[in-house]
């Protein structure tokens, strides 16, 4: 619980996507730095729209875990589902909450941790999480909680981390061969020197094995922004599919 509560704290003090250097000079929560946020997201991950396919669940009865800023979450919405969102933190809920206000579209949300969602078994056609799960102290129980509340036939996507991925390459070479401390292990990089401590990365079998609870499970490489960016285009352009820093999941239940 103690990794939790640290995760909790990074993140309350600002909801991903959310950096200055991202929303420059905009006033907090009004529609222009809610609509950078947006834009920015949709600029280096525009990927997401394809995984999600946010339209074609239209009527749905939808939970994203990690609602973060609101940004997919405002998608599902505009896209006609019956919204249920939660997040770790209050700074999560409150932002979300206020992105769909802008649009008059409501969601309910609530505050929780995610190793125990607070709805009945088989209550959701669709579960979504992206980049969120790799963050909890125990993924392995997240999963069982959103193989239970879905429907027999209902369906996960999301998306967590790669450990066989360029960008861990990169930071094992940042934090572990540069500094002279080569036996570190791209984990413990990861664990302690990605966004919130305690972050996790996986490869694709191990994927597969974290959400066994499912009888259908596809995961899918994608190359991140962070792949690409510290390198020249001719040189990024050739990296194979699955160096992707981010990994796809869809699951069946």
């Amino acid at each position: 619980m103690s990794i939790n509560k640290d995760v909790r704290a990074f993140w309350e003090h600002e909801p991903c996507g959310t950096a200055p250097a991202i929303v420059g000079d905009a006033p907090s929560h009004t529609r222009e730095w809610f609509e950078q946020v947006e834009r920015y997201r949709y600029e280096v991950e525009p990927f997401i729209h394809s995984v999600a396919q946010f339209t074609r669940h239209r009527g749905k009865r939808m939970l994203e875990v990690g609602v973060g800023a609101g940004t997919d979450h405002l998608q599902w919405a505009r896209a006609g589902c019956d919204c249920y969102g939660v997040d770790l933190t209050e700074a999560g809920i409150t932002t979300t909450r206020e992105r769909l206000a802008l649009y008059g579209l409501r969601s309910q949300l609530q505050r929780v941790d995610a190793e125990t969602l607070p709805f009945d078994d088989g209550f959701f056609d669709l579960v979504y999480s992206w980049g969120v799960i790799h963050h909890s102290a125990h993924p392995e129980k997240i999963v069982s909680e959103i193989a239970r509340v879905l429907r027999p036939g209902g369906t996960f996507i999301g998306m967590l981390y790669g450990r066989h991925s360029a960008t861990a390459l990169l930071l094992w070479l940042r934090h572990a061969l540069v500094v002279g401390r080569p036996w570190r292990t791209p984990a413990d990089v990861i664990w302690n020197h990605v966004e919130s401590i305690g972050t996790k990365a996986y490869t694709q079998p191990e994927l597969r094995a974290l959400f066994s609870p499912f009888p259908a499970v596809s995961t899918t490489p994608i190359l991140a922004l962070s792949d690409r960016d510290r390198l020249p285009r001719w040189i990024t352009q050739f990296y194979p599919a699955s160096w992707g820093w981010f990994i796809a999941v869809n699951a069946t239940r």
